[in-house]
């Protein structure tokens, strides 16, 4: 119970705040939501990603290993949720959607708190989670601007906009620069932290924004879809996550903070890509709200589970 009404008052009470500060914005003065989304694809996401891997030391065993668990989970997820769209006969752009809903989890806002909350602030457990986000942050801007993509431009133009977005570049010089010890000046490192302060406020905005403009028809089929995107999401994601880690022979603390890091909440992410390229809005910022909502429940049982 504690676990729960921790959850419940510190990741997602906030987040609610923000979200309907969002919505009442909108209401009042009807914003420009591409504006906004375009904030945080080219400001705020990079600048935090470009803090958090700067300023977090993590070593190349650690690295290899959290990036071997995350290419063989994100594997057996788009294989299951592959599976799940083609059995529901859905069309391209809600193919795309329910994909992103379910490969990308929200990793930063949510998951870097609740990795402090269920490990006690082990540095440890943080590198995992910052490994974790790194990830996140970059395969939504490169794969899943593809997935959101491919069936209405052609490559070039995809790659175009892919090779446009600054975290595929922010990631490899945020690396180097911390392995090579490269200092930054005051002021720079004082604009970063301006920008990256910025990320989540902005982008949980972003979402009360998109609600806040829907006419909120919620038909049989949409909570059906919004249900099952739930289902792979929040309990087989964890369960996936738990198969990887085996797999891996992954064990511990090291095994429990990547299941932890799995069990989070559909991404701000895949509502960005949604409206930055009209694909499925409604869908899929119903889906983050719908996730967040009940992730209380459903993480509070994965980290008592754990017994971390």
């Amino acid at each position: 119970m504690n676990v729960f009404l921790h959850i419940l008052v510190n990741n997602v009470l906030p987040i609610s705040i923000l979200i309907a500060l969002g919505i009442v914005l909108q209401r009042s003065f009807k914003l420009d939501i591409r504006t906004l989304s375009k904030l945080n694809f080219y400001l705020f996401s990079p600048a935090i990603m470009f803090k958090l891997l700067y300023n977090t030391a993590i070593s190349l065993s650690l690295f290899g290993t959290v990036m071997a668990f995350f290419a063989l989970f994100m594997l057996l997820q788009y294989a299951l949720v592959s599976a799940v769209v083609r059995l529901r006969g859905y069309e391209p752009s809600m193919r795309s959607a329910m994909r992103c809903s379910v490969l990308f989890y929200n990793s930063a806002n949510y998951g870097i708190p609740l990795n402090q909350l269920a490990f006690h602030n082990n540095p440890y457990t943080l590198s995992v989670q910052v490994l974790i986000m790194m990830m996140q942050s970059l395969i939504p801007n490169t794969y899943g601007v593809y997935s959101v993509n491919a069936h209405k431009s052609d490559w070039r133009q995809i790659r175009r906009v892919i090779l446009s977005m600054p975290v595929i570049y922010v990631i490899p010089v945020a690396l180097l620069m911390r392995y090579l010890s490269v200092p930054l000046p005051d002021s720079v490192v004082t604009s970063v932290d301006y920008l990256s302060n910025a990320f989540i406020g902005t982008a949980l905005i972003t979402l009360g924004v998109q609600l806040g403009s829907m006419a909120w028809r919620i038909s049989r089929k949409l909570l059906s879809d919004i249900g099952l995107s739930l289902l792979l999401r929040l309990a087989a994601g964890p369960l996936l996550a738990w198969g990887a880690c085996e797999a891996i022979g992954a064990h511990g603390l090291l095994a429990s903070a990547l299941i932890v890091s799995s069990a989070v909440p559909t991404s701000l992410s895949s509502v960005l890509l949604a409206v930055e390229f009209d694909n499925e809005p409604e869908f899929a910022s119903q889906t983050v709200f719908a996730s967040t909502a009940v992730s209380t429940v459903t993480v509070a049982a994965v980290i008592a589970m754990l017994g971390v």
